[in-house]
C-alpha cells in the first residue's frame, strides 16, 4: 500500500509541476484571471504532493520510546496540513483573483494559447487522477466515491484523487469561461470562472480536512473487520464471549486492538494463555494490517477477587490483562 502511495504522489506531482509552468506562461500571454488560479491552483497542489511525499516517509520511521506505537499516524497530519494550504492558498488566491478581476476587468488576449493549455493539462490531470483512481479502487469496489472516501484510512492516495477531482472541474471551469467571454466580448465571465474555481477548492478542502481530522484524533478500522474479529473470538470454544473489540488505525496499514474477552470459568492459566495465543494467530492471518494485539480477561479478574478470600493465586498474568503481541 505504501508503494502504492508513494506512485500516485509521484504522477501527481510530475503532472502538477509540468502544468504549472505552462499555466503561468499563458496567463502571463493573455492576462487571463481564470489561467492564473488554475496555475495557482497545479502550484498549491505540487507543494501539497510534496508534503504528502515528506508525510509517508515520516511515517515509515520506526517506533521509539517516545513513540511506542511508531509515527504512522504522521501522514494523517501532514494530509491536514494539504486540506489548510489547498483552502486558505488555493481556494483564497483564487477568489481574490477573481474578485480583482471584476473590479478591473480586461479582454484576454491571445486566447487561443489558454484552450491550447487547458486541453494539455487535461490530458496531464486525467492520466494523474486515473493512476490515483486505480489505486484508491482496490479493496473499495461496489462503494461509491464519496462513502469509499469516508472508509479509506490512506489519505495519501484520497487527497490526490480530490485534487486531481477538483483540478479537472477548475479546468472545466475555465474553459468555460473563455468560451463565453470570446462568444459575448465579455471579459467578466472569466473572473466568474476564477471566483467558481476558488469555490470548488474550498469545498475540496473542507471534505479533505474532515476527514483528514477523523483520521488524526483516531479511528477505528472498518466495520467489516471489526465483525470479523468479534466472529474469530466468538469461534473460539474456550471464550465464553467477547466483550469489547475496540480497534484503533495507527497509520493506513496499522491496526491497535484492545480485545477484552469473558473466558470459560473453568480455565486454567496456561488453557486461557493457549487460547489467547490462537486467536492472536487467527487474526493476524486473517487481518495482516493489526500489528498490536491487547487481551483483557475479564472472568481472570473475577477469579483474582476469590483468590483474595485464601485461594490460590493464577501465576504469570499481568495485573491489567494479557498482552498478545
Amino acid at each position: 500500500m505504501a508503494e502504492g502511495s508513494t506512485k500516485v504522489v509521484l504522477a501527481a506531482l510530475g503532472g502538477n509541476l509540468m502544468i504549472a509552468l505552462t499555466k503561468f506562461v499563458a496567463a502571463a500571454m493573455t492576462g487571463s484571471a481564470a489561467m492564473f488560479s488554475e496555475a495557482i491552483h497545479s502550484v498549491v497542489d505540487s507543494g501539497n504532493q510534496l508534503l504528502l511525499l515528506y508525510g509517508i516517509r515520516r511515517a515509515r520511521r520506526p517506533p521509539t520510546p517516545q513513540h511506542p506505537f511508531g509515527h504512522g499516524r504522521e501522514v494523517y497530519f501532514w494530509s491536514f496540513v494539504v486540506a489548510v494550504l489547498l483552502f486558505g492558498i488555493g481556494a483564497g488566491l483564487s477568489i481574490y483573483d477573481g474578485w480583482h478581476a471584476l473590479s478591473h476587468p480586461e479582454p484576454v488576449e491571445s486566447p487561443w494559447v489558454n484552450f491550447a493549455v487547458l486541453g494539455f493539462a487535461v490530458l496531464f490531470e486525467g492520466f494523474s487522477w486515473i493512476v490515483a483512481l486505480r489505486e484508491f479502487r482496490r479493496g473499495q469496489s461496489g462503494v461509491g466515491i464519496l462513502s469509499a472516501v469516508h472508509r479509506s484510512k490512506n489519505p495519501s492516495v484520497f487527497v490526490v484523487l480530490l485534487e486531481d477531482t477538483a483540478a479537472l472541474i477548475g479546468l472545466l471551469l475555465a474553459g468555460i469561461g473563455l468560451t463565453l467571454g470570446e462568444v459575448t466580448g465579455n471579459p467578466i465571465f472569466d473572473a466568474y470562472a476564477s471566483i467558481a474555481i476558488g469555490a470548488v477548492l474550498a469545498v475540496v478542502a473542507a471534505l479533505l480536512a474532515y476527514e483528514s481530522k477523523g483520521l488524526l484524533i483516531g479511528e477505528s478500522a472498518d466495520r467489516r473487520v471489526v465483525e470479523g474479529i468479534r466472529r474469530i473470538v466468538g469461534e473460539e470454544a474456550r471464550v465464553k464471549r467477547p466483550l469489547d473489540v475496540l480497534t484503533m488505525h495507527m497509520g493506513p496499514d496499522d491496526v491497535l486492538l484492545n480485545l477484552s474477552v469473558e473466558f470459560q470459568d473453568s480455565l486454567n492459566a496456561r488453557e486461557v494463555e493457549d487460547a489467547v495465543c490462537s486467536l492472536e494467530s487467527r487474526i493476524r492471518s486473517q487481518y495482516p494490517i493489526i500489528r498490536r494485539i491487547f487481551v483483557e480477561a475479564e472472568s481472570l479478574r473475577a477469579r483474582r477477587g476469590r483468590d483474595n478470600d485464601g485461594t490460590a493465586p493464577v501465576q504469570g498474568l499481568p495485573p491489567q490483562g494479557l498482552p498478545a503481541e
